[in-house]
């Protein structure tokens, strides 16, 4: 139980990014980029992105499946995680000139989904 709840608080605490639309809101509108068709493309994905992350149960399914199913929710709030640190370093690309932050200064590849080899 105790293994549960770690995992489910470190899922928590690494779902802090913020989403990609909230990231899209706080780059500047007067920026040259902005009105670009990749720009708005760009912000089109996120909406879409947030709204299909918002259909899903979250961790109510970790609550009506009980414990043995915390570790498959935290692996779902990391990819979730994941993929808004793409989205959101994918907007900036597309929708600013400043050079990228910190947090989404990153190779794009190690979240890349991995092959996988059956035997």
């Amino acid at each position: 139980m105790r293994i549960a709840m770690v995992v489910a608080l470190t899922a928590t605490v690494a779902g802090c990014v913020s989403s990609p639309v909230q990231y899209g809101a706080s780059l500047s509108t007067q920026e040259p980029k902005w009105a670009t068709p990749e720009c708005q493309q760009a912000r089109t994905d996120a909406m879409n992105y947030d709204a299909r992350e918002k259909e899903h149960p979250g961790w109510a399914a970790g609550v009506v499946l009980g414990p043995y199913s915390m570790g498959l929710v935290a692996a779902i709030k990391e990819n979730e995680q994941k993929q808004r640190r793409l989205l959101a370093r994918q907007m900036h690309l597309q929708c600013s000139s400043l050079p990228l932050p910190k947090d989404l200064d990153f190779d794009p590849q190690i979240y890349a989904p991995k092959p996988t080899h059956y035997p």
